[in-house]
């Protein structure tokens, strides 16, 4: 028997603005809210426990210092790669320069608090 990723959290500073953003980027709806003030977005008609990982955006006062050490990598299912990138900077998606040579075959993008994530080229089949 193995584990599975069933979701991610992500701290943040205004969790309803990065639930919208997030929400658009993975086309993920709501699917709870927490006492805290975290929200908890999945696919549609799915929510916790499905094929994909849920993503909670939980509040935090806390400011982020250095590097994350866990992104989160994208892929287009629906479009090519550039269309993609158009769409998620129409998102409020913004690059972000980590050290990459120009040379590679992905975007590095940061979401609306900073948060860095890569957009890849190769498209996958929607679930």
């Amino acid at each position: 028997m193995a584990s599975r990723i069933s979701e991610l959290v992500l701290d943040c500073a205004d969790p309803e603005r990065l639930a919208a953003f997030w929400g658009e980027v993975l086309g993920y709806v709501e699917v709870g809210r927490e006492e805290d003030g975290s929200i908890e977005i999945g696919p549609p008609g799915v929510g916790f426990g499905g094929a994909q990982p849920t993503l909670v955006l939980s509040p935090s006062g806390e400011p982020r210092t250095g590097k994350l050490r866990l992104h989160i990598d994208v892929n287009a299912t629906d479009r090519d790669q550039d269309a993609e990138l158009e769409r998620l900077l129409a998102l409020g998606a913004r690059p972000v320069d980590v050290g990459q040579s120009g040379a590679e075959d992905w975007h590095v993008l940061a979401d609306p608090e900073g948060n860095e994530f890569c957009l890849l080229r190769r498209r996958l089949k929607p679930l």
